[in-house]
């Protein structure tokens, strides 16, 4: 019986300190493990063109210190800011005005096996990458990790506009010659910032692909993975911010 006690004990233990290991946006789950690939938002967060960040974006309304009986906040962001989803409203005038916004984005493009790929640190995504990424068909759902994350752009608060992305002809080989629905990648935009709006176009243009933009892909290996994102149900919105995590 000591025997017995002492090795639950013990694996008890080994279970505590492989907990107490795994950073923040690792959780043990069952067998496997939960990685949290969205950014949190704070003041610091980069956003779109700005050199300071998101900034303040949350106050108290009410608070239990000055005599309230709860604490009551209100906050106020942007539809594309930090991890986030774009809907086909996003660039397409006759899509808004339609209500092609997030509730209408496929819950089933946004939960499934993901494929995390490395995209070549020195270049970005045109088709000639993506012909070099060999990604198979049948392959759905993809994440593309790239420079952006070694430089930590998302941890910057001043927007860089070098930052990695598809280019339009990366995005258009991808259409053709893939079955990918879900594209997401590590910084704001999956679009080089030079080709913002055309490469938009391609993506959007037939309302079958999901872009998730902004992903914490810090430590993510390549490979095999579930993805779960869960935007909003935000009526009219043309993006929104999401919540993202892998599991393995």
């Amino acid at each position: 019986m000591k025997k017995i006690k002492s090795k639950l004990l013990l694996l008890t233990c080994a279970g505590l300190l492989t907990l107490s290991i795994l950073s923040d946006a690792v959780v043990a789950y069952g067998n496997g493990k939960i990685f949290d690939i969205t950014h949190k938002i704070t003041s610091e967060l980069p956003t779109f063109g700005s050199k300071n960040g998101l900034g303040q974006f949350i106050w108290l309304l009410s608070s239990i210190k000055n005599g309230s009986t709860a604490n009551v906040s209100e906050f106020k962001l942007g539809t594309h800011t930090g991890t986030h989803v774009d809907a086909p409203s996003h660039f397409f005038q006759k899509y808004y005005e339609e209500g092609f916004d997030v509730t209408t984005l496929s819950l089933q493009t946004l939960n499934g096996p993901v494929l995390v790929v490395d995209v070549p640190r020195d270049k970005n995504i045109t088709a000639e990458v993506m012909k070099s990424l060999n990604i198979p068909q049948g392959v759905h759902r993809v994440l593309f990790k790239t420079l952006n994350t070694e430089r930590r752009l998302m941890h910057k608060k001043e927007f860089a506009s070098d930052f990695t992305g598809f280019k339009k002809d990366g995005a258009q080989w991808l259409v053709d010659n893939t079955d990918i629905k879900l594209v997401g990648l590590d910084y704001l935009s999956v679009s080089a910032y030079v080709d913002a709006a055309p490469t938009h176009h391609i993506f959007l243009k037939n309302r079958e692909i999901v872009l998730v933009e902004g992903l914490n892909l810090d430590g993510i290996r390549p490979g095999k993975y579930t993805v779960h994102c869960l935007p909003l149900r935000m009526v009219g919105a043309d993006g929104c911010p999401t919540r993202c995590i892998l599991t393995a």
